[in-house]
């Protein structure tokens, strides 16, 4: 399937239940052809990401997050655990459905040019993925001249359980930090925030924290999960706060279930998201009607960190 087409039953998908008329929602359109940074400012774009983009002035964001599709390549059958025969709620998605390694990379190459051009000089971007596609995220990064300041390693407390046995308990996810241009100087790093996130007294760009469970996890109208890689309250917490200042603009071109903006604006960032699919942007209209309210105490804790991690005494 094309990304075209893709886009399309996206688009049609939802479309008709979705308030547009909120002030937090701006309906991308063909015959819009620019937007000016008052118009999008602190609002999710119904819309395109690569449409999109292309109308926004350059140089505007101070930092960009991405969590595009990570091409599980998931076979299209229902997926059974041996022991107790339940099935397991993996990553199904069209959005993350592609023909090739080609078609994948394509749409990730094209993904990041447009957005290296809207971020300012002195602009961070953090991109998140698994081990089925962050390598070569990686790589294409570096081709279009991103310079990498660190990978983060974001180890999950409560992983998916191991049913089959026959690999390693897959409870990693990495995040790859960048600078647009390797000769970029004046961006942001807060240090104190990264010792105080990292593990160990060095403050090591690990990050110990639990998928998004319970009342965090956005349902449907059916009470099924809303995304099914929804990002976690804490993490872009952490991601904001080591790499903005306040008043900082965040840009996230392919929102999801919207944690980016929510979280930027709970810190007193402004964001700017843009979202194709009308049902997860419904999920978003309705997620901001619950302004977040986040604490300065760390979650979870140094001590229970440690003593996942066995860094007693380290």
């Amino acid at each position: 399937m094309t990304s075209e087409r893709k886009s399309k039953q996206m688009l049609l998908f939802n479309e008709a239940n979705l308030d547009t008329s909120t002030n937090l929602v701006l309906k991308d359109t063909e015959e819009r052809q620019k937007y000016s940074l008052c118009e999008i400012r602190n609002k999710v774009i119904l819309g395109d990401a690569f449409n999109v983009l292309k109308k926004i002035d350059g140089e505007i964001f101070d930092m960009v997050f991405i969590d595009p599709p990570y091409f599980l390549q998931l076979p299209n059958k229902e997926l059974k655990r041996w022991t107790v025969k339940t099935a397991v709620e993996g990553v199904n998605d069209e959005w993350d459905k592609f023909s090739s390694f080609q078609e994948y990379d394509n749409f990730i190459q094209k993904l990041l040019s447009e957005v290296k051009r809207v971020m300012k000089p002195t602009a961070t971007i953090w991109v998140i993925a698994t081990y089925h596609s962050i390598f070569r995220i990686g790589k294409i990064m570096q081709d279009l001249g991103y310079w990498i300041l660190n990978d983060v390693i974001w180890v999950k407390s409560n992983p998916m359980p191991n049913w089959l046995g026959v690999r390693f308990t897959n409870a990693t996810e990495t995040l790859i930090w960048a600078l647009k241009d390797k000769k970029a100087k004046g961006y942001t790093f807060n240090k104190e925030f990264a010792r105080i996130f990292g593990i160990g007294k060095v403050g090591a760009n690990v990050w110990v924290l639990p998928l998004c469970l319970g009342d965090e996890r956005l349902k449907d109208e059916n009470g099924e999960k809303l995304h099914s890689t929804q990002k976690p309250v804490e993490l872009l917490k952490r991601v904001i706060l080591t790499s903005t200042k306040e008043g900082d603009l965040v840009l996230d071109p392919v929102a999801g279930s919207g944690t980016t903006g929510y979280v930027a604006k709970a810190l007193k960032r402004e964001f700017v998201m843009i979202e194709i699919s009308p049902k997860y942007v419904k999920g978003i209209e309705e997620r901001f009607k619950s302004p977040l309210k986040i604490t300065e105490a760390q979650y979870p804790n140094k001590r229970y960190i440690e003593k996942y991690m066995k860094l007693e005494g380290l």
